[in-house]
């Protein structure tokens, strides 16, 4: 238990700062965005009503963010760029940040637990275990780009 107390205890920590640097950096990129040749398409109504809701209604979408892979770097950039105010956003980055460092503290203790034994004991089912996963991996990277890049054929009917 002590294991994942400190695990949990620096991954806290961690998160903190990176979600916190993430949200600053936003912020100094909508201050600048405000000052630039950009500002008079950042003044409209539009993006003035999605800043209000940001600003109102976000706090919750940052929470949940961090049980997310991916978009919780953008909730916390967006949030800084739109203004999000910081006793809206602190609360959300606590709670949501404590429950991203004891998700990863426990699964991940876990899993390299779990590792550690299959390795130990079974070597070469550990690393066939591990070779699998990395085809996994590789295989929908791959079929990701494939079902991005538009075939010729697509192409062609895009054209005429």
């Amino acid at each position: 238990m002590d294991k994942i107390a400190l695990t949990a205890g620096a991954l806290y920590v961690i998160v903190l700062l990176r979600a916190g640097g993430t949200f600053a950096v936003g912020w100094l990129a909508g201050a600048g965005a405000r000052r630039s040749r950009f500002a008079g398409r950042i003044s409209s109504a539009k993006f003035g009503r999605a800043e209000r809701a940001i600003q109102r209604w976000g706090a919750p979408v940052v929470a949940v963010s961090f049980l997310t892979v991916g978009f919780q770097t953008a909730a916390n950039f967006l949030a800084g760029s739109m203004r999000m105010p910081l006793p809206r956003y602190i609360p959300a980055l606590f709670v949501g940040g404590a429950a991203w460092a004891l998700v990863y503290a426990t699964a991940g203790i876990g899993a390299l637990e779990v590792l550690g034994r299959l390795f130990a004991e079974r070597t070469a089912l550990g690393v066939s275990a591990v070779a699998v996963l990395l085809l996994a991996v590789c295989g929908v990277v791959v079929y990701r780009r494939r079902r991005a890049v538009p075939s010729s054929a697509d192409t062609v009917a895009d054209e005429s």
